[in-house]
């Protein structure tokens, strides 16, 4: 081999070599590059008298189940991500799940220290009393909660809720994602700023509204709380029972209006405006877009 090319060679060995430690370090450096975790499970019990469960989780998902128990239990997978192996174990330790009685409720915290380059979050697994009513907040995560025989607040800034086989009051909330509900029963309130809202098998008066995005609604009952679907841009599809017996008052600003039913003493006052009457009247039924369509079956 010549001489010049020994010399290119070593000078690629070396510029490589260099190069290798120097993408090492860089990546060193990214934040979350390292992570760790961790299962907890924890048995808690409720205050004397307590009937209610408040649980704020900022980071992770969050999911509550109604059992036939008396206490309570919470499965915890905590996550930590850091810019090192060491950094990102010393952060998973910092990680706690708070308990505190206050008054007759038990408030739960998932605390987690907050850096520029370490990222912590816990996801929860919850196990609670049917009857035990329940006030959920998370800034980013999922909620899902199911089986429970009581009253539901549940609100997530950036992130999806979902409640299932719930018998009880519902106000249900979310900023940036959807609303999810199916087999409910009650005064149900749900408010999404930019997604949609879907509510499958519901009895009971419904209070929906979303800035952006379809509301679709499937009732097997109608309670005298009646019906309010709201959205500002976006489709709204309401599928009622066979028979039922409700006042009909729905608007379009820009779009269309797809009335499946027969309605009496049917008006309709402007080309995008339709009132009227099913059965021998009732609960309203309001239904409004400003752009959109609205389909009634």
């Amino acid at each position: 081999m010549k001489p010049g090319q020994i010399a290119r060679d070593e000078w690629t060995r070396l510029h490589r070599s260099g190069f290798g430690r120097f993408l090492r370090s860089l990546l060193a450096g990214i934040p979350w590059s390292e992570h760790a975790e961790e299962d907890v499970v924890l048995h808690l019990t409720l205050p004397p008298g307590g009937q209610t469960l408040r649980l704020h989780n900022a980071n992770g998902r969050t999911r509550i189940v109604g059992a036939d128990r008396s206490d309570i239990e919470v499965r915890a997978r905590k996550k930590a991500r850091a810019e090192s192996a060491e950094a990102a174990k010393r952060l998973l330790e910092t990680i706690r799940i708070v308990a505190d009685e206050v008054g007759d409720a038990l408030e739960l915290e998932v605390e987690v220290p907050r850096k520029w380059n370490r990222r912590g979050y816990a996801n929860l697994e919850v196990s609670v009393p049917r009857s035990l009513s329940l006030q959920v907040s998370a800034s980013n995560g999922k909620v899902a909660i199911e089986g429970v025989r009581a009253a539901v607040r549940a609100h997530s800034s950036n992130g999806s809720v979902s409640i299932v086989d719930v018998i009880g009051d519902i106000e249900i909330g979310t900023s940036n994602a959807m609303v999810c509900c199916s087999c409910t029963r009650g005064r149900l309130i749900a408010r999404s700023s930019n997604g949609k809202i879907e509510l499958d098998k519901h009895c009971g008066s419904v209070d929906a509204s979303t800035s952006n995005g379809l509301i679709r609604a499937t009732l097997e009952e109608v309670s005298k709380g009646g019906i309010q679907l709201a959205t500002s841009n976006g489709r709204i599809v309401l599928e009622l029972p066979d028979e039922v017996d409700a006042d009909v008052d729905i608007r379009v600003d820009n779009g269309v209006i797809r009335n499946d039913r027969l309605l009496c003493q049917c008006f309709r006052e402007t080309p995008g405006q339709i009132r009227g009457r099913l059965g021998s009247g009732g609960p309203l039924i309001k239904l409004r877009t400003s752009n959109g369509v609205i389909a009634l079956r």
